[in-house]
């Protein structure tokens, strides 16, 4: 019986290990995309997906300038080449955030407006949609181990006892990983409320 590639040298705990460390990725992920998401505070993680062309490359607007929160209302963007302004300005006006930037001298400040009651609406389901994403992410990852978990029983590796102690291991893993989802999109959802 050939034993899968894939599993070669690799026993229960590395699979639950593995998948851990998968589920530890999709949360970090989700909170990257959630801090994307605006609220009516002012955050540098509001621009980390805007890329400005910058001699004809799309770059991060980090790794063009300092990007802080000089106040809750108010965004600061100082590019280290003031050639960059025209381009950072242009990429924040394409962006769907519905910021209005203003170019000062060398910096740009972005007034962060308060969401309306619709928009807020709006960012609720966006940050519902997102952590479900997350929740599926984590279900595969779960599903991916448990198949792991079945081939070793299947190969002989682990006895049946091992097999249904390390499935609940794993469910207990996704578990605590949909509870942290969870708490993130409350979290979330908290702070799209606050005015």
């Amino acid at each position: 019986m050939a034993s899968d590639p894939k599993l070669m040298g690799m026993n229960v705990q590395d699979v639950l290990k593995d998948a851990e460390t998968k589920m530890t990725k999709a949360l970090e992920s989700l909170s990257r995309e959630f801090a994307s998401i605006r609220t009516g505070r002012a955050s540098p993680a509001l621009v980390d997906g805007i890329r400005a062309d910058y001699f004809g490359t799309p770059t991060p607007l980090k790794q063009l300038a300092n990007i802080t929160a000089s106040d809750p209302k108010m965004l600061l963007i100082q590019p280290w080449d003031v050639n960059a302004i025209q381009e950072i300005e242009k990429a924040l006006l394409k962006s769907e955030l519905g910021l209005q930037p203003l170019v000062d001298g060398k910096v740009i400040r972005i007034p962060i407006p308060p969401l309306s009651t619709e928009r807020r609406q709006e960012l609720t389901k966006l940050a519902h949609k997102v952590s479900e994403e997350g929740r599926v992410s984590v279900r595969n990852i779960r599903h991916g181990a448990k198949e792991s978990i079945e081939k070793l029983f299947k190969d002989k590796s682990i006895t049946e006892d091992d097999k249904f102690k390390n499935l609940d291991q794993l469910q207990k893993l996704t578990d605590r990983y949909d509870a942290k989802i969870s708490e993130t999109l409350t979290a979330k959802e908290a702070d799209l409320k606050t005015v």
